[in-house]
């Protein structure tokens, strides 16, 4: 090998030995789980093993979620399966299962999904007088304009008890 090699390359085989060892012979469907299975599964479960049966036809693949989201879950399970064999390539899975866990904790069986991301929250107007009134004297708009946000930022944040600051 000359120069550099990418990461992939230098983490295929252990990556590979760790998919195995969980019954995943195609990493594909772990890296690229959004993609196979769609945003909206993706967003309440994740993949966690695949078990096969002691004669080896078809395969349980048993997925991870929260509680309240294992209804949903348990409607999409006819597609998840449908969508995983196609990423296989023949009908290797035949049963899905679902795992219900607490949002954290457990160590492997830690199902910390992404949460929606919250809009931002516009500051009240008397914080944004606040903070223009303090950047009003700054001639350069750009400048001025930062110091504003600068200031709406600090005013708007909750007040924490004189003894807890530091500084």
């Amino acid at each position: 090998m000359r120069g550099f090699e990418s990461a992939s390359g230098l983490l295929r085989d252990k990556i590979r030995v760790a998919g195995e060892a969980r019954g995943f012979a195609v990493a594909r469907l772990l890296t690229h789980w959004a993609e196979v299975v769609g945003d909206d599964v993706a967003a309440i479960a994740r993949p966690v093993k695949i078990g096969y049966g002691r004669g080896g036809l078809g395969a349980t693949l048993t997925l991870l979620t929260t509680g309240a989201a294992a209804p949903i879950l348990q409607m999409q399970l006819p597609k998840i399966r449908e969508r995983v064999n196609a990423c296989y390539g023949y009908n290797a899975i035949s049963r899905v299962a679902i795992t219900q866990t607490a949002p954290t904790g457990f160590a492997e069986g830690q199902a910390a999904f992404a949460a929606a991301p919250q809009a931002p929250r516009e500051p009240a107007p008397e914080i944004l007088a606040r903070a223009a009134d303090t950047a009003m004297g700054v001639s350069d708009p750009s400048l001025r304009a930062a110091l504003e946000a600068l200031g709406q930022n600090v005013l708007s944040r909750p007040q924490a008890g004189a003894t807890d600051r530091k500084g």
